[in-house]
């Protein structure tokens, strides 16, 4: 009976994945049957909207912001299929903003928006090129309901800002909260081992497993990490908007922000409005009538940036390497060593390749991938190729091995790097298994080490192992970074340890070379390669949605189902699937001390 139940389930089962995947397909070919007919419209093919006379630009960050846009990616419209509003590129953002400076029909930028979802590196670019753009002498309007903190920083750029008079503002300072697991391991009686060599007291990752509270390394560098953010946003607030940062260190500290028209008193904003009286203003900015409409375009629609010139052959790549390193393939989140070592190799190979930028938004990950990425950066000098790097919120532990042997190494003032250190963790189940639900094992075997694994404790011969093994990967990324900094060992093992450094400070240590942006990082490379003029192509190829989607309907599905209800966790669970996937049973990782989250 239990055997037809289980048949005819299954066959249930596949039916429905049959007739979901078909729903699919039809679904996509219907959307995509949708947007060549627009495009077609439109002339040419071409689903860009066409630029009017005085116009405005839109810019709404209402989606989380990513590094790199899906511009040049297959032309499935899912958000138009999902109804969500997807991602946006931090390319697309800033190549927007100098396009529009420069644009006769784009009269000026309109910032509609409370909040951004991105990293404080990427928040802090878009608010110097919002800056930049003002140079042009065009003007700027910020306008929201309510402003987190982080809203409110890319708001304060603005000519004029304003907020609706019940609305809210957030500035009180930045804050980090980290989990710790240690008690709730010992009551489902799950021991996590803990390897990270001698040298890596800053090495904080592994602390969640074993302590209930940071340590004071731990807390000293976070400490520092946060006064150096903190300082940033408070500097670039000061000088905006009139306002001393002692002032604004007051209002952070006393909660002087309790209704709407405090922010006004302290000169946070300009005035208190509703959205008519807002468009009211900037119809007066373009001297239209009352019943005239505004020509909005947004950043989605408007391409006036640079398109690639085929009468130059001359190229800078730029080689993305975005998310956790794992050894294997990855996908656009996360970096594979064989598909982002692929993508150097075939930058290198490329003939017209004069230069080579690789963009680093990593924690790190899997040091065994890390040095397989590492070895292709070093046949690029070897090929003597310009070999830049460009950090953005994250370039730490294997985000920064895989970007140490560069010629040159920039880094924004917030990025987090740094983190040279290494450790290894292996759980013990056993007690969860044998006291806890009744679970016992037994083994036989040839040699006394052949039972490393997650049923039984680490013998002092094989912890002695293990550890001799970490150390020797420490020795080795502190030698490969002494090498590509042009430091001593010794020096580099100073400024290591597994701490972190915000991206000013670790110009004073030594790890990077210049504050710059990615921007800067390509006009870095061209200068090494002489190059007047030039082409920039991006790697590697964004992955095919459709063979994603295909893909995610069979088991990556219920990791996606599972971070969808934990909602901001969804990184945690991601994180740990990754390790899981590990082509070692023993992974060394060289990884950020913790999945730091910035309040």
């Amino acid at each position: 009976m239990n055997f037809w139940k289980m048949f005819f389930a299954s066959l249930a089962g596949s039916i429905i994945a049959i007739f979901g995947v078909g729903l699919i397909l039809i679904m996509l070919f219907a959307v995509a049957l949708g947007s060549s007919i627009a495009g077609a419209m439109d002339g040419g093919g071409e689903t860009n909207k066409v630029v009017k006379k005085n116009s405005v630009l839109e810019i709404s960050l209402d989606a989380p912001i990513v590094e790199r846009g899906l511009g040049d990616s297959p032309a499935f419209n899912f958000a138009a299929l999902t109804g969500e509003s997807g991602t946006i590129g931090l390319n697309d953002i800033l190549s927007g903003l100098r396009a529009a400076a420069t644009d006769d029909k784009i009269e000026g930028v309109y910032l509609n928006l409370s909040g951004a979802s991105g990293g404080f590196s990427a928040i802090t670019d878009i608010r110097d090129e919002l800056v930049k753009f003002k140079e042009s002498g065009k003007w700027m309007v910020a306008y929201s309901e309510g402003y987190s903190q982080g809203g409110y920083y890319l708001a304060s750029a603005a000519d004029e800002v304003y907020m609706y008079p019940t609305g809210g503002m957030e500035l009180n300072g930045l804050n980090a909260e980290l989990m710790f697991y240690k008690d709730m391991l010992e009551k489902v009686g799950v021991e996590i081992q803990i390897l990270r060599g001698p040298n890596n007291k800053y090495k904080s990752a592994v602390e969640p497993y074993f302590r209930n509270s940071m340590s004071d390394e731990s807390r000293l560098q976070y400490q520092e990490l946060l006064d150096d953010l903190w300082t940033i946003m408070a500097d670039d607030i000061s000088v905006s908007r009139g306002i001393t940062t002692d002032q604004i260190n007051n209002i952070a500290d006393s909660m002087l922000i309790r209704v709407a028209v405090n922010a006004k008193e302290l000169k946070l904003i300009d005035d208190l409005k509703y959205g008519d009286e807002v468009t009211a203003i900037l119809k007066g900015k373009l001297s239209l009538e009352a019943d005239d409409d505004i020509n909005f375009i947004n950043l989605a629609d408007y391409k006036g940036n640079k398109q690639y010139d085929s009468e130059i052959s001359e190229e800078v790549a730029v080689v993305y390497a975005v998310g956790a390193i794992e050894s294997g393939e990855g996908d656009d989140a996360t970096i594979g060593s064989d598909r982002i070592a692929e993508a150097l190799r075939n930058a290198r190979l490329d003939e017209n390749t004069k230069a080579i930028v690789l963009r680093v938004n990593s924690p790190g990950g899997s040091a065994l991938a890390s040095d397989v990425i590492w070895r292709e950066t070093q046949l690029i000098k070897e090929a003597q190729i310009p070999f830049v790097v460009s950090m953005s919120d994250l370039a730490a532990s294997g985000g920064y091995y895989i970007a140490c042997g560069a010629d040159r190494i920039l880094a924004s003032e917030a990025t987090i790097t740094g983190s040279i250190g290494v450790f290894g963790m292996l759980p013990n189940a056993q007690n969860l298994l044998e006291n806890k639900i009744g679970v016992h094992t037994d083994r036989v075997g040839t040699n006394a080490n052949g039972n490393i694994g997650i049923f039984s404790p680490l013998n002092e011969t094989q912890y002695e192992a293990i550890e001799e093994s970490i150390s020797g990967i420490y020795d080795d990324f502190t030698s490969l970074v002494a090498q590509g900094r042009g430091m001593t060992q010794d020096a580099v093992k100073e400024v290591a340890g597994g701490r972190v450094w915000s991206g000013t400070d670790a110009i004073e240590a030594g790890l990077v070379d210049e504050i710059g942006t990615l921007e800067r990082a390509k006009e870095i490379a061209a200068e090494m390669a002489g190059l007047a003029d030039y082409n920039v192509k991006n790697y590697p190829k964004l992955k095919d949605p459709l063979e994603e989607l295909l893909k995610e309907l069979g088991v990556e599905v219920r990791l996606e189902s599972i971070a969808a209800e934990l909602g901001v966790d969804a990184a945690t669970i991601k994180e740990i699937n990754s390790l899981i996937k590990e082509r070692n049973a023993f992974s060394v990782q060289a990884r950020m001390p913790y999945s730091l989250k910035i309040n």
